[in-house]
């Protein structure tokens, strides 16, 4: 029996996909939650977006890590659109929780900085030394979008890279175009702001940023239009981070400044290397950090946004309910007859949805004037 979902609620957006939290219902009624992502409409209309990113979608499959989010499963709705369902991390990315310490006027602690990035060298690493399971051969996996959305933080401390959607091994069918600049601008690396060939390094690169915006609490690259943060990118300058806040001793100034070199080989060649400095860093300094500290920092963000989505979450339960029919699964080719839909929230079962295409929620969300994720 194939596993069936359905949309519960809308987490967020960006210019390529759309997030819900869903649940996967299979053999004798078992439920999960999880995590769907949907390729926006506009975007299953190019025949050699939707060959790629089915390409990219079936290698993601390959990754099982602790410190990576396990997708499932590929899916199609009735309307043609796809989507990737994943593990469900109920928690917070990086972002937010940057954002509250930011708007607390707080810089996030030296030692929680060091080992949520500790943790996400793990994934990345992991990812970038994969192999295919069957010939062996090395998948080369580059993540190219390490960025605070794509972090995830889970309520027991859990650190956790999400979206390989921008992933390139040499096992993709179709390959980027020359010159053509993927992932976000203010988290690329030198060469691929350059439109060149990337590899594992451009992601040590990103991790290099994400250490210098945590200890400084400034953003690295970032300027008033994507081309000057391209440009900023390129010529690679990096403030020194003890001149902005004394307390980052010049060692770990220094560790982060080789991530961000921007030469690809004056980098640490391995997200491990990296993750080994700041590893011995904190052993040297006799820091102590564990999941609990950071599950009680991503307690106290929950709060906060749950709070602020309070007033208008049922809002939009309900028009996802009423609207968005449930997927069937890609993998395996066995139909199964589809059970009813899941009640979101205590609220009463809605019709069977309609054959009809699916609706693009994006349009709903930003009448109610809520935030995209980047």
């Amino acid at each position: 029996m194939q596993a069936r979902y359905t949309i519960l609620e809308r987490l967020g957006g960006g210019g390529q996909a759309e997030v819900f939290r869903g649940v996967a219902e299979s053999m004798a009624g078992f439920k999960k939650s999880v995590a769907i992502k949907r390729v926006l409409p506009s975007l299953t209309s190019n025949p050699m977006f939707v060959a790629m990113f089915l390409d990219e979608a079936k290698l993601s499959l390959f990754l099982q890590h602790a410190n990576v989010v396990h997708v499932f499963d590929i899916s199609r709705a009735p309307d043609g659109t796809y989507f990737l369902v994943m593990e469900f991390v109920e928690g917070c990315d990086l972002k937010a929780l940057l954002e509250r310490e930011t708007a607390r006027g707080n810089r996030l602690e030296i030692a929680h900085a060091i080992y949520i990035m500790l943790e996400t060298c793990k994934g990345l690493n992991y990812a970038h030394t994969l192999e295919h399971p069957e010939t062996h051969a090395p998948l080369n996996i580059v993540h190219r979008d390490v960025s605070p959305p794509n972090i995830m933080l889970s309520k027991n401390g859990e650190v956790k890279v999400v979206d390989f959607g921008l992933a390139k091994a040499n096992s993709q069918v179709e390959s980027t175009d020359p010159g053509v600049v993927k992932g976000k601008f203010a988290y690329l690396s030198p060469e691929a702001a350059s439109g060149l060939e990337v590899d594992r390094r451009t992601d040590v690169f990103a991790v290099g940023i994400l250490l210098w915006e945590m200890f400084t609490g400034r953003r690295l690259f970032h300027a008033d239009s994507p081309y000057q943060t391209v440009e900023a990118v390129r010529a690679a300058r990096v403030p020194s981070i003890t001149a902005i806040n004394p307390a980052v001793e010049p060692e770990l100034d220094a560790i982060v400044r080789k991530a961000l070199a921007r030469d690809p080989d004056q980098r640490y060649q391995w997200a491990a290397d990296l993750g080994d400095a700041l590893a011995n860093y904190l052993f040297s300094r006799g820091m102590k950090v564990t999941a609990r500290d950071i599950a009680a920092l991503v307690r106290d963000t929950r709060v906060e946004l749950l709070r602020k989505a309070a007033p208008r979450a049922s809002l939009v339960d309900a028009l996802v309910n009423d609207e968005l029919a449930a997927l069937t699964s890609l993998v395996g080719d066995d139909p199964a007859p589809p059970p009813p839909p899941i009640p979101a929230r205590g609220s009463p079962p809605p019709q069977a949805p309609a054959q009809s295409d699916m609706v693009d929620t994006a349009s709903w969300i930003n009448d109610l004037g809520l935030d995209d994720i980047d």
